[in-house]
């Protein structure tokens, strides 16, 4: 018999550069919690790529294979590593190149194959994929794809969890439920490993975040948040259920039965006797109740339910038992605030069913950022040997070489005394068309505003009056990168920076400044004498923050010191007083900051139907991103640093540290519908409970609680299947 049904693998996929290491333990531990079996993770070409070209790419290949096989980390040496991907979703750029895109591609193959790794090669979203390498999928849903030969499997390398945010964007939110449905759908039509993007996403760090606009945080509505707190209770009984099956599920391919308009039963069986059954409906509008073997089913919409034995229902996609709810940043100097916070919503949560609840909360709190000190970067052009003259205006990146986000643009213009404007005329309105990202305008040292792109259109332009003296007048342009792009062709040829500046209102008319002599300064002054070393004895004059300095001043730069909290929570960094910019703990960059509202559109969320990145947002109205992560293992127990470019004005001394913490779980179990955590036990009147609120737990870990009338009395409701719902609360 000819089948791709390999193996029920469910694996974790996690990009290294975006946590600390000493992370790692806790996550993996986690994801194998998670029901896990796999790590998957990059190695950047992109971040060290020497030189453009095959050759460069061959060699750094060579390399890293190299060094595996030194340390015999490949399966066929008796190591963990089963299998390779090389290049990454380059179909549609194969597709546009031609020829040109085909050749690379077979040359691409060729090179890892011949490596000689002794396990697999992969290439994801390129069905030409050629032998022996395996073309993969990578999408919000992959049951429709097939692999371009009979005899490879079908695996998915990239199943969605979420997706990336943008500055001034809303926050993407996959319901859990669709995304169960998702890898249900992918298993029952013989799918055999399934890869999450993200399982944790982590944390953009320092200037990695690209796209342009992503924002620092890579959360990516994952598994296991930003923070590296779990909120999987879903997907881990769904992988539970899959693992029961698993013996049906690699010993043949599926025997498909109609059910109904929209409904099927995937049987999978093994000549030893086991059988196991995928029910699904596709209805995205309508609960169905269906006949299977001789017993009745009901299938809530848009859902699969898993019968490892053909018979009893262990899991449906749409049905969710668990839920964390109430993720909440406290200050760090409230201990206890935590009783009175969950106490308004007891067992509110608890009794849904169908929807994952996870809440954010703020709670004020006393800033412990102590001595705030700023200082003022220079808006004027400082001549050093990093400054130079050119005519006309140059690209952006070519001159910054993405070393810093910032590139001064300045000229300057003579204003005659007889200019009609000087004498109570409409002042000359400047404008100026950029390429993207930001842009703040200088005129003679004096912010005269701002103007920003988005991620859809990062071209924008500048108009505004400028205050024009008579003589010379210098014009200093701040051109903002937020990141370089992250697919397509040709980077090389995406331009960054400034493309017009024209002056109009003179007596003369308008003025075109783009082909005069401009001076260039890559980076700011900050960043050229490394303000931001915890070590470095600062070479310019701090002075303290007042509120006169607070008063939305640009370009400043302030630095604070704080000591460590004691417990080990998750921390973050409350941003909401500031503007733009970028921020520092102690020398090691968090990435950049800014406080844009979203703006989109946050209507109601429904698990149903065909997900896609626009479908639930929420966030409207509200900063896209506010809290900003802090890894623990960056801080000392006293005197850390904390440095902070503000490009707007903000008031520094109201940032605050703040902690994650989580408050409550709620879990439901049903008689006759067991939870996979105690199928094979018993699946009436007794159930085995991981959290429990009773007055035996308090205090412990963990604790396990017998449900039976002896001890909650008799039943009230004879005949009538029965709901226990749990919620346990967390206190310091």
């Amino acid at each position: 018999m000819e089948t791709n049904s390999v193996s029920s693998l469910v694996i974790f996929f996690l990009i290294f550069l975006v946590m600390g290491s000493e992370m790692w333990e806790d996550l993996i531990l986690k994801a194998k919690n998670g029901g896990l079996d796999v790590i998957d993770t990059y190695v950047f070409w992109n971040g060290h790529e020497p030189s453009p070209g095959n050759a460069a790419m061959q060699q750094f290949t060579q390399k890293i294979v190299g060094m595996m096989k030194s340390e015999k980390l490949f399966e066929s040496q008796g190591g963990p590593i089963i299998f390779s991907q090389i290049e990454n979703e380059y179909g549609a750029q194969r597709r546009a190149l031609g020829a040109a895109g085909d050749a690379y591609m077979n040359w691409a193959a060729k090179m890892a194959v011949g490596l000689d790794t002794g396990v697999p090669w992969v290439m994801c979203k390129d069905d030409n994929a050629p032998d022996p390498v395996i073309n993969t999928c990578n999408g919000f849903y992959c049951d429709a794809f097939s692999p371009n030969k009979p005899y490879k499997p079908s695996m998915w390398t990239e199943a969605w969890s979420g997706w990336f945010n943008e500055f001034g964007g809303t926050l993407h939110q996959r319901p859990v439920q669709d995304l169960a449905f998702a890898v249900a759908r992918f298993i029952q039509k013989g799918g055999s490993y399934i890869n999450y993007y993200m399982f944790h996403g982590g944390t953009n760090f320092g200037r990695t975040a690209g796209g342009p606009f992503v924002t620092t945080s890579y959360d990516y509505d994952a598994p296991i948040d930003e923070y590296g707190e779990p909120k999987y209770g879903h997907l881990k009984e769904l992988h539970k259920a899959i693992k029961l099956c698993e013996h049906a599920l690699v010993s043949s391919d599926p025997n498909v039965t109609s059910l109904g308009n929209s409904q099927q039963a995937y049987v999978f069986s093994s000549g030893q006797g086991n059988c196991a059954a995928f029910l699904s409906n596709f209805d995205s509008n309508s609960a169905v109740r269906v006949m299977f073997n001789n017993m009745h089913y009901n299938l809530p919409p848009w859902s699969v339910s898993i019968l490892p034995d053909c018979r009893n229902v262990v899991f449906n996609t749409a049905k969710v038992y668990i839920y964390t709810h109430t993720h909440t940043q406290v200050p760090q100097h409230i201990s206890t605030v935590l009783s009175s916070v969950v106490s308004s919503h007891r067992l509110s949560y608890c009794h849904k069913v169908g929807t994952q609840t996870s809440r954010i909360q703020m709670l004020p709190a006393n800033p412990q950022l102590h001595s705030w000190e700023t200082y003022g970067e220079d808006t004027t052009l400082i001549e050093d040997s990093s400054t130079f003259t050119a005519i006309g205006l140059l690209e952006q990146i070519n001159v910054t070489r993405d070393n810093s986000d910032y590139l001064w643009y300045t000229t300057s213009i003579d204003i005659g005394s007889s200019e009609s404007f000087l004498r109570g005329g409409r002042k000359p309105i400047l404008t100026v068309n950029s390429r993207g990202h930001a842009i703040h305008v200088f005129i003679n040292g004096q912010l005269a505003g701002s103007a920003y792109g988005t991620r859809v259109n990062t071209r924008f332009t500048f108009t505004g009056p400028v205050n024009l003296q008579v003589g010379k007048n210098k014009i200093s342009l701040l051109s903002i990168a937020m990141g370089l792009p992250n697919n397509g062709l040709h980077f090389e040829n995406w331009n960054v920076g400034l493309g017009l500046v024209q002056l109009d209102g003179l007596d003369q008319g308008k003025r075109d400044l783009s082909k005069q002599t401009w001076s260039y300064q890559a980076g700011l002054k900050g960043e050229k004498i490394n303000l931001v070393s915890p070590d470095k004895i600062s070479s310019v004059e701090w002075s303290q923050v007042s509120a006169i300095t607070q008063n939305q001043q640009p370009l400043r730069w302030y630095k604070a010191y704080f000591d460590a909290p004691r417990r080990n929570d998750p921390l973050a960094l409350d941003m909401r007083s500031m503007g733009k910019g970028q921020v520092w703990i102690n020398g090691q960059s968090i990435g950049r900051y800014w406080l844009a509202n979203a703006n989109g559109n946050c209507g109601v969320c429904h698990y149903t139907g065909a997900y896609r990145a626009p479908k639930c947002q929420r966030g409207c109205g509200q900063p896209t991103q506010r809290w900003y992560h802090v890894p623990i293992s960056w801080l000392r127990p006293t005197q850390n640093l904390i440095l902070v470019f503000e490009e707007l004005g903000g008031d520094a001394s109201k940032i605050s540290l703040v902690k994650r913490t989580t408050s409550g779980i709620c879990a439901n179990a049903f008689e006759h519908n067991p939870m996979v955590a105690n199928y094979q036990i018993e699946s009436t009147t007794s159930t085995q409970k991981m959290l429990h609120q009773a007055k035996m737990c308090l205090g412990k870990e963990s604790c396990k609680l017998a449900v039976s009338n002896s001890y909650f009395g008799s039943d009230p409701c004879p005949h009538v299947l029965k709901k226990l719902s749990v919620e346990a609360l967390c206190s310091d």
